[in-house]
């Protein structure tokens, strides 16, 4: 038997284990929406039981995973057609192989997330000449000097803006619409009582600590946009709009449900452009 590899992550980082997991099992089916061999590859090598997640996290919540995914694919290459050259920032990338999937071979790509996540990220995922890994937190302002040439600039960042409290949110897209006018971002984002659910179902039912539990929830979208007048929704729309693929009676009505009811969303912004 092959010797795993430890992993020491901090609470918070070690939410990345679930996408990563959701990412995995969807690819080991017979029809997937997503393939991600390299999600499989980690799974498999590093030491970490997740007999936890795989007995207590739904179906949908599972789905949720892989159309965000499908979701930021999607918007990122609609960017590219406008803009082939454009430079993009993952925001607490985690484990995630956007990149991979995305690259037309001109992009130019930031991968940033703490130190512990990009120390084991390093392991299993290397940099290039046009993809740099950048060790820090968002809240940073370190890495926004990597972008002064950059012209188009596109930021995604999955699976993150929940787990800070809402002032923090606040003053981190006002800093980006200041420092990169005219930039994009996309980014999923929980109801209130999708928060709640998320905290119940997915943090605590998946074995996570107690202090990586979900402290942003969207009322209303439109909302952002009262915050400062440079921030712009470009588009908001349910977790699972438009998913396509091969579900189940069940998997159907789970995330037909959960579209009603405002659990998950994604969100789309510009910044730094006031709106007329």
């Amino acid at each position: 038997m092959s010797v795993k590899d430890s992993i020491e992550l901090g609470s918070v980082q070690k939410t990345l284990l679930l996408p990563l997991w959701g990412r995995a099992v969807e690819t080991r089916k017979a029809h997937p929406l997503l393939v991600d061999p390299a999600a499989v590859h980690i799974m498999e090598s590093i030491d970490y039981d997740f007999s936890t997640i795989a007995r207590n996290i739904s179906f949908v919540s599972q789905l949720a995973w892989i159309a965000r995914s499908l979701h930021t694919d999607r918007t990122i290459r609609a960017f590219l057609e406008r803009h082939p050259g454009a430079t993009f920032v993952n925001l607490g990338c985690g484990l995630d192989t956007t990149f991979e999937r995305v690259d037309n071979g001109q992009l130019r790509w930031l991968d940033l997330d703490l130190p512990d996540v990009m120390e084991l990220r390093k392991r299993y995922i290397q940099e290039g000449g046009r993809r740099k890994f950048i060790a820090c937190s968002l809240l940073d302002d370190a890495w926004l000097e990597h972008l002064q040439t950059a012209s188009a600039i596109f930021l995604t960042a999955s699976g993150v803006l929940y787990y800070l409290e809402e002032a923090s949110v606040k003053a981190f897209l006002v800093k980006l619409a200041g420092a990169l006018p005219g930039c994009e971002i996309l980014f999923d984002a929980c109801s209130e009582r999708g928060m709640r659910a998320a905290n119940e179902r997915v943090i605590r039912a998946g074995g996570m600590d107690e202090s990586a539990i979900l402290k942003w929830g969207v009322r209303r979208t439109k909302d952002l946009e009262a915050w400062d007048s440079r921030i712009t929704v470009i588009a908001e729309y349910p977790m699972f709009r438009n998913m396509k693929g091969p579900l189940s009676s069940r998997e159907k009505w789970g995330t037909f449900l959960s579209d009603a009811l405002r659990i998950m969303s994604m969100v789309h912004l510009r910044l730094g452009i006031g709106r007329t």
